[in-house]
């Protein structure tokens, strides 16, 4: 998973851009499992592994074969900025939810597997989380809807 913050007055061009870039590390197979948080959507409870550090968000769910029903990867950032995503070497099918700063979805994307088509935050977030393709449509959880726990509080 490639990760890019991006300025709002440079958007069309840096999502076009995006699927050219290379990643930032030559990646071979998945990162470690990374620190998790418990995060809530009403009642469903969601295990978040939080990627934080550069090297973890341009990584991020690549070349893993497998997810949990409820497991997902927490982007957390130091500031809020458009963040756009791609599924280059990603196996699996994902949603994504940007999330502002009080844990409320402002968009959400389906991302095929092994694309590099950009996926972008209708505005700038600091926070994006990545589930199994579905899982939020699945649970009626959508745009407007506010997550609880980890950076978002109760």
């Amino acid at each position: 998973m490639r990760f890019l913050r991006l300025s709002t007055a440079f958007l069309p061009l840096a999502c076009l851009l995006a699927a050219w870039a290379a990643p930032v590390a030559a990646q071979s197979g998945p990162q470690p499992r990374l620190d998790v948080v418990p995060l809530s959507a009403g009642i469903h409870v969601i295990q978040a592994e939080m990627a934080v550090t550069p090297a973890q968000q341009a990584t991020g769910m690549m070349f893993r074969s497998q997810m949990g029903a409820n497991e997902g990867m927490l982007f957390v950032n130091e500031d809020s900025g458009v963040r756009c995503f791609w599924m280059r070497n990603t196996l699996l099918p994902l949603t994504i939810a940007f999330l502002g700063d009080d844990g409320t979805i402002v968009n959400l994307a389906d991302m095929a597997p092994r694309s590099d088509e950009s996926h972008c935050s209708a505005k700038p977030v600091r926070y994006a989380l990545e589930m199994r393709q579905g899982w939020f449509a699945k649970r009626g959880i959508k745009p407007g809807q506010r997550l609880h726990g980890g950076p978002f509080g109760k």
